[in-house]
């Protein structure tokens, strides 16, 4: 696990609510105050589906951070900067298989539960950080290595600049 704190605060919000960068993640929870504070479930009712089978099957257990982040910008956009907000994402399970497996981890891409990134606002700063789930408890820990080097890395590609805390 590391934390990484925002440098550039416009341009990280830009690159997080406007551009493509993050739509490789599934959202697991949204919690943004303004006003108000609104929290976003990202997980997927599959009840609402349950008369279309293959939509069903194919959905993943979260919502694709691309199909919320506008519902996001819409909450958090205006003359006011929002007090905080607090947003959960998962990178998507095919990538994270990916990755893993292009690494050439040392466990089963299929015991690792998520790759997660929370990014937490407090009202002045931003700070990312990062976590893995797991099927099982493992001793192993070169998961997490493997997605903290690469979200640095996916962070550099995108000109996102941070400084480690």
């Amino acid at each position: 696990m590391i934390a990484l704190q925002i440098t550039s605060m416009k341009q990280f919000m830009n690159q997080l609510l406007v551009a493509d960068t993050f739509e490789p993640f599934l959202l697991e929870e949204a919690v943004i105050g303004t006003a108000n504070t609104f929290t976003i479930d990202g997980h997927i009712n599959r009840e609402f589906y349950a008369n279309d089978d293959t939509q069903a099957e194919s959905l993943y257990d979260f919502r694709p951070w691309a199909e919320l982040k506008g519902l996001c910008f819409d909450l958090i956009k205006g003359k006011r900067t929002p007090l905080f907000f607090r947003f959960v994402l998962h990178l998507m399970p095919e990538k994270a298989t990916a990755l893993l497996e292009k690494e050439h981890c040392d466990i089963e891409a299929s015991q690792v539960k998520s790759l997660i990134l929370n990014i937490r606002y407090d009202g002045a700063k931003a700070t990312l950080t990062t976590a893995t789930a797991y099927h099982t408890f493992l001793l192993s820990k070169e998961p997490d290595t493997i997605w903290d080097k690469a979200l640095q890395k996916y962070l550099d590609g995108k000109g996102i600049p941070y400084e480690a805390l």
